[in-house]
């Protein structure tokens, strides 16, 4: 125990650094996403993430869109606990048979206009679980999806790409 203690004394943290993401770029294309929520629908955008049975990478990411360097919260981009104050379905991970009537629970009970995004490779078409046997799919297969964001997992830009794009185009 002594010589973990004075190694950890000694090493650098093990920790990424933080992205190189420009932040006026950042800054800027989470305004564009609170002025098209806010032309959209009124006010700032609410989402509901769920995870239908992922790995979990792709929901690191999208903690990693609340945290310091990103801060959603600060441009009125919020999620929320319950699917009844929800505008967007994040959803994560393939669906599994075990998770496949929870989500269409969720999606009933969220309220009109409502969109369903699917995030990551494995929400699009089901990624490296496809053909499982605990797996129905993607979301797709469950849900009508609006938007899919790809990547695995896909980056915290991408999302907030994503979304605004998600506002501007969909009907």
């Amino acid at each position: 125990m002594r010589k973990l203690f004075f190694e950890s004394l000694f090493r650098g943290p093990l920790t990424e650094p933080a992205p190189p993401a420009d932040a006026g770029q950042l800054a800027e294309l989470a305004e564009r996403l609170k002025g098209a929520a806010q032309r959209r629908i009124g006010r700032s955008l609410s989402i509901r993430q769920v995870d239908a049975g992922s790995c979990n990478g792709c929901e690191l990411e999208i903690h990693a869109m609340n945290n310091p360097f990103y801060d959603l919260e600060r441009f009125g981009i919020r999620f929320v606990a319950s699917p009844r104050h929800a505008d967007v379905l994040l959803v994560t991970g393939p669906v599994t048979r075990n998770m496949k009537e929870a989500l269409e629970r969720t999606y009933a009970a969220t309220p009109g206009p409502k969109w369903v995004v699917a995030t990551g490779d494995c929400a699009a078409d089901g990624g490296c679980f496809a053909g499982s046997y605990a797996v129905c799919g993607g979301v797709a297969a469950v849900l009508p999806v609006d938007l899919v964001i790809p990547g695995c997992p896909p980056t915290p830009e991408k999302m907030l790409a994503g979304l605004l794009a998600l506002l501007e185009t969909v009907a």
